[in-house]
């Protein structure tokens, strides 16, 4: 069994937000990938951006400047 690692998550309340966001990622070089929403959160959407803590500020200031709507980032163990 995987153990679980402490993660930035990213939830949208779309799935547009969640796939203009992995594109947003990747064009950065920002490490991490969509995942299924925890079951301890909840989203408008089933999807949400997973990265390393480390990149949380970057990943912020990536949503603000390219207006992608977001509904909560967190840190949890995924």
């Amino acid at each position: 069994m995987r153990q679980k690692e402490e993660r930035c998550v990213i939830t949208f309340h779309t799935t547009e937000a969640s796939i203009a966001m992995e594109k947003a990622g990747r064009e950065k070089g920002i490490p991490g990938r969509l995942i299924p929403v925890p079951q301890d959160l909840s989203a408008g959407c089933g999807f949400a951006w997973c990265s390393e803590p480390k990149w949380q500020e970057e990943l912020i200031h990536l949503l603000d400047e390219k207006r992608i709507e977001y509904e909560a980032v967190v840190q949890r163990k995924v």
